[in-house]
């Protein structure tokens, strides 16, 4: 679901494909490269314009975009670049397989695509990764996680939320008891009952829940998932309330998460920049405004350094 406003990175109306990859070729021949060039050609296209410039690269100059790209730059530079040349189905495709290879998992990477694409982006997921890996995502996620944290993973995988927008309020309101009563109210917690309700049911359905939850349980259901589940599952479980109450807000949580305090997570970072600047940018960057009183600009001024600062704040667009 695209956002309110949108993204910050339109398609570039004047745009010529041929003439772009000799202006990258011209940025990275002989000694040195130039990254300003590369940032203000790739920044200011749109991801499919990219698309198109990689084959015009590759038909005018007879080599591969990409393997250039990667040869002359390094970093978290290197990471933001490659991903714009990346399509989006794709690059969520090669950043879950990341979160799941080698030792140790990047649960939050898992949890934010997960929980935030829509059915019809899982279904492109699921189709691209079997191609890409041989693998389905659910046989990797099965290996990869356990217990309640890999069944609320398999089932957004599956995609199979319900799509319609009708609310029915009595279910909704048995929704709410259900939950109630699946967790605060009782010893222990049925994890299912809250796997099964925040996963199958519409946006439109859950939203009216949340509301009845609240005049049931007297707080919110982010509460109530906090003191009753842990770790992972807890984590997803947020993820998903979240997104279907403010999409923009849940990625302007990641994006502020990944600066604070000492450090920067930069793989999140990157993901979320690359991956929204298209579609609802500056909805996050309204929420970010709102929530955490400075302007996401100024966050990414002063955490980052250098051509990455550079590319990251043309994804993001200016100052608020």
């Amino acid at each position: 679901m695209a956002g309110v406003k949108g993204g910050t990175i339109k398609p570039y109306s004047g745009f010529n494909a041929s003439e772009d990859a000799h202006k990258l070729r011209k940025a990275m021949k002989g000694i040195g490269t130039d990254e300003d060039a590369i940032i203000d050609v790739l920044v200011n296209r749109s991801v499919s314009q990219r698309q198109e410039i990689i084959i015009a690269y590759k038909t005018a100059i007879g080599r591969d975009l990409l393997g250039d790209l990667k040869s002359e730059l390094s970093g978290n530079f290197e990471d933001v670049i490659v991903g714009l040349m990346t399509s989006l189905t794709k690059y969520d495709v090669r950043e879950l397989k990341k979160a799941m290879k080698g030792a140790g998992t990047d649960e939050g990477c898992l949890i934010e695509i997960l929980a935030s694409r829509s059915a019809e982006e899982i279904r492109k997921i699921n189709e691209t990764y079997k191609l890409e890996y041989g693998k389905s995502l659910e046989d990797d996620i099965c290996s990869d996680t356990s217990f309640m944290f890999q069944r609320v993973l398999v089932s957004l995988a599956a995609g199979g939320r319900d799509q319609g927008t009708h609310v029915d309020d009595s279910l909704a309101k048995k929704d709410a008891q259900d939950l109630y009563e699946a967790g605060e109210k009782k010893w222990g917690t049925d994890e299912v009952k809250f796997l099964m309700i925040l996963c199958t049911r519409n946006k439109n359905h859950l939203r009216k829940v949340f509301e009845e939850y609240h005049k049931i349980a007297k707080k919110d259901i982010e509460a109530s998932i906090k003191s009753e589940m842990s770790g992972s599952f807890e984590d997803a479980l947020l993820a998903v309330v979240q997104c279907i109450k403010n999409k923009s807000a849940y990625f302007a949580s990641r994006l502020y998460k990944s600066m604070k305090g000492l450090g920067t997570d930069d793989s999140t970072l990157v993901r979320v920049m690359v991956s929204r600047c298209e579609i609802d940018m500056l909805d996050i960057r309204a929420e970010f405004k709102k929530n955490y009183g400075k302007s996401l600009y100024s966050f990414i001024k002063g955490d980052c350094s250098g051509d990455y600062r550079k590319v990251l704040l043309k994804l993001c667009g200016g100052e608020d």
